[in-house]
């Protein structure tokens, strides 16, 4: 299932969302001007390397919590976690307040990237990408609008469906799978390596951290419409 958009329009502008949208843009577009030879000097400096972090800590490897989450490897990996970002965060956003909604999208980044370094701590390949926080945002997603409806698309062979599915069902499926293959790796770190480096484990951590995070920070003063949106507490 590949998410289109969600029937939940927010009430106002989701400013910061954009901002961290285009320094993802930008950072990736600062990656791909740089020489062949020094862009992967560039993600192994500024990318988060669970081995090197945990053998060499220092500020440096602290300040690649945060770096991390604006380099992509490609412009696939760039416009799947953008798109993400897009279709959930500004309701996030909506219900945190600006300073708010930054401050949650930091830290369930920076969780996300010390959960993955634990589940390898001999990993040597670089994680990157902003899925780790975008996991905190459908966390918080799930927790606030179980009842919203996301149109996604499903292919059948070579026919493209289009379906309406409630959020509690896309984001629970996204994140069942997540633990089940990050499970699966959590004692193969060479498996991990092989997979491209794909931060299973920085998403469970993310999404948990989203999904608590977002109740200390939202607004007190916020009440939605839709009641049946909610779950009872």
């Amino acid at each position: 299932m590949f998410p289109l958009q969600d029937a939940n329009p927010s009430r106002s502008t989701p400013a910061i969302t954009w901002i961290i949208i285009a320094a993802n843009v930008f950072v990736f577009l600062f990656e791909t001007s740089l020489p062949k030879e020094e862009v992967n000097s560039f993600i192994m400096q500024y990318g988060v390397v669970p081995s090197r972090f945990i053998h060499q800590f220092s500020a440096a490897e602290i300040f690649t919590l945060a770096s991390s989450m604006f380099l992509h490897a490609g412009w696939l990996h760039l416009i799947s976690n953008m798109w993400a970002l897009y279709i959930f965060a500004d309701n996030i956003e909506d219900r945190l307040g600006h300073a708010n909604f930054l401050l949650f999208y930091l830290v369930c980044g920076i969780v996300a990237g010390i959960t993955q370094i634990l589940s390898g701590v001999d990993v040597t390949l670089p994680t990157i990408g902003a899925s780790g926080a975008i996991a905190g945002v459908l966390g918080a997603y799930l927790l606030l609008f179980p009842a919203a409806r996301i149109i996604t698309l499903v292919p059948v062979g070579f026919i493209p469906v289009f379906i309406h599915v409630p959020a509690y069902f896309y984001l629970g499926f996204w994140f069942l799978s997540q633990m089940v293959t990050g499970w699966s790796a959590l004692d193969h770190s060479a498996l991990a390596e092989q997979a491209g480096g794909v931060a299973w484990w920085a998403h469970i951590g993310g999404f948990v951290t989203g999904a608590i995070l977002v109740k200390l920070l939202e607004r007190k003063d916020y009440r939605r419409f839709h009641k049946d949106e909610y779950w009872p507490w």
